[in-house]
């Protein structure tokens, strides 16, 4: 029996934990060569015990990553003997099917040894903007994706493997950014394992075990806690997803079981694999289911493989939440990320003040850019953006978010100092969240022009979009009602949303991310609350009047009280008290 923890060294033994990987979080930023990096945290630092049990994952962390991580550095720990790690040892895959879910997320993993014994394993999971191939959702197969990276050596016992850095960089478009983030996540790894083995130094600790048992049963017993507090049942829900024009919509399907302690999502009936880039690998999958479930009963509990312990998903292969390989899947964000929101639905009939109604982020909007300067050197660029997040019972939607992934959206100045494009607008929409008790967040618009100025035309340059919302806009829940659609437009002509598009000198991009749905009866909505929303410009005078049945003078934006009790008993039977 090792030793066992007082509830106030345990808590401030588990803060020190998340202040290791956060300070590898920091690492990141400071080196990393990629603005999706840099400036948008599509990466996710974390370590695991010896048995490869989650530990901590940062504060940055994606949940994509982070879930898919859980899973996937337990398999792949195993699959040596432990006693075939040395120090200086360190790996690198970027196996969709063993982690993240597609070609871009690369794995860098490092064993941690202190006093000559191995007590951990620290990992950091980086979006790469580049990873070669044919950069468009409409892909056929992974072939097509980019350079496969199976389970290998990067190092060993210190020394590089300077064929696979080879091999990296003859199959990418922008070596010295790729290679140079790969060596921030040597960094990040080196970060953690320096700062684990200070820390049990420092406490007198010869491995992380013990901690690990403690801080893990403890998390499990928080989340099994909350979980008994909503009752046993079967809950059902389904969502649509659009697809490529000419297809037919996917459809997922969950059916979510309660009980006692815990849940079983079993997402049978969902449509099969299909014959592009949206398929999402089990690992995937399950990290946003995990995520609906998480947010829900325990967001402030740690995150740490004792979370995951109440939670069994079924996932039949060959099913597009479960894809077999060689699947497409470069785009499985696109239907990946609504399993949050279709967990949400489901489990928002017996518990509706924890979750949110669907959300324009959701997908996250994924925009890669590249082609060549006018020298002919080429360039390469991708960033994200977010819509206007759904509302709650508690408060309106948050503007321009990306859910139910983390990230950030990428700042317009960044942007133009790494590509050769001009951004001309980048605002919010007004009248694009979803009008309700509570409003749906904003989504926005952002327009990018192709140079064609006097020193030269620019060469064409390629966009692949990895986005949805653009036929199916985010649902309300409760009586809320859905936020405005995406639209993606080339010249002011509706593009293709789901392929790889050519843009030539002189052409003007438009995409607008949707806007979030709302939650509750819009007539319920204080009246005040929209007088400010017109006066900040996120709703019109039109759509005040029409959606909400608030009437606000167009002198003074302030509400006419008499005349929003006419038009709320003319548009609705229950007429809300107004003050």
């Amino acid at each position: 029996m090792g030793p066992t923890f007082d509830p106030i060294t345990l808590e401030i033994l588990w803060r020190r934990l998340i202040s290791i990987v956060d300070e590898a979080d920091s690492a990141v930023a400071r080196t990393a060569f990629s603005s999706l990096l840099r400036d948008a945290h599509d990466y996710t630092c974390m370590f695991t015990d010896q048995k490869g049990r989650e530990l901590a994952q940062g504060s940055f962390a994606t949940p994509g990553q982070s879930g898919a991580m859980a899973l996937g550095i337990k398999n792949l720990v195993t699959r040596l003997p432990l006693d075939t790690y040395k120090p200086g040892d360190i790996f690198i895959t970027n196996d969709p099917w063993a982690l993240a879910g597609h070609l871009n997320d690369v794995c860098v993993m490092s064993p941690v040894f202190y006093n000559q014994q191995l007590v951990a394993f620290t990992a950091c999971v980086f979006h790469h903007s580049d990873i070669g191939g044919r950069v468009s959702s409409d892909n056929h197969d992974v072939f097509e994706e980019g350079l496969f990276i199976p389970f290998v050596k990067l190092y060993e016992g210190g020394i590089l493997n300077q064929s696979v850095i080879d091999m990296i960089r003859w199959n990418v478009r922008t070596p010295d950014e790729v290679i140079g983030d790969i060596r921030s996540q040597i960094a990040a790894n080196h970060v953690c394992s320096e700062k684990i083995c200070q820390m049990l130094k420092e406490n007198g600790l010869d491995r992380l075990d013990d901690l690990a048992d403690q801080i893990i049963h403890r998390t499990e017993k928080s989340m099994r806690e909350e979980i008994e507090k909503i009752p046993d049942g079967i809950y059902q829900a389904e969502g649509m997803i659009e697809q490529m024009k000419g297809q037919q919509d996917v459809v997922i399907k969950a059916t979510v079981e309660v009980k006692g302690s815990d849940i079983v999502v079993d997402l049978t009936g969902s449509s099969p694999q299909v014959n592009w880039g949206g398929n999402v690998v089990y690992n995937f999958t399950y990290a946003y289911v995990f995520m609906a479930i998480k947010s829900m009963f325990g967001p402030d509990i740690p995150n740490n493989d004792g979370c995951a312990s109440p939670i069994t998903l079924l996932a039949p292969e060959g099913t597009v939440v479960n894809c077999r390989f060689p699947a497409a899947v470069a785009a499985r964000l696109v239907i990946g990320h609504f399993l949050t929101e279709i967990i949400y639905r489901a489990l928002g009939k017996v518990a509706p003040d924890k979750v949110i109604a669907a959300s324009g982020g959701t997908p996250a909007q994924m925009n890669v850019f590249y082609g060549k300067r006018k020298n002919g050197k080429p360039w390469h660029s991708v960033i994200i953006r977010g819509g206007g997040m759904g509302a709650s019972v508690r408060s309106d939607g948050n503007y321009v978010y990306i859910f139910p992934a983390n990230g950030a959206n990428t700042p317009i100045e960044i942007f133009e100092s790494d590509t050769p494009l001009i951004v001309e607008r980048r605002e919010l929409i007004p009248d694009s969240g979803g009008p309700g008790k509570m409003k749906g967040g904003l989504g926005q618009r952002e327009v990018f022009r192709i140079p064609d100025d006097e020193y030269g035309p620019l060469p064409p340059v390629n966009l692949g979009i990895q986005a949805g919302r653009h036929v199916y806009p985010p649902e309300g829940l409760f009586g809320g009602k859905p936020g405005l659609k995406a639209k993606f437009l080339v010249d002011g002509v509706p593009g293709n949303p789901f392929g790889l598009t050519q843009l030539n000198p002189g052409s003007v991009v438009t995409i607008d991310a949707a806007g979030g749905g709302g939650y509750g009866n819009p007539f319920e909505r204080d009246p005040e609350m929209v007088e400010r929303d017109v006066q900040e410009g996120y709703v019109s005078l039109d759509k005040a009047k029409e959606d909400y049945g608030v009437v606000i003078d167009p002198k003074t934006l302030k509400v006419d009280w008499e005349a929003t009790k006419r038009q709320r008993e003319k548009l609705s039977d229950d007429v809300p008290t107004l003050r």
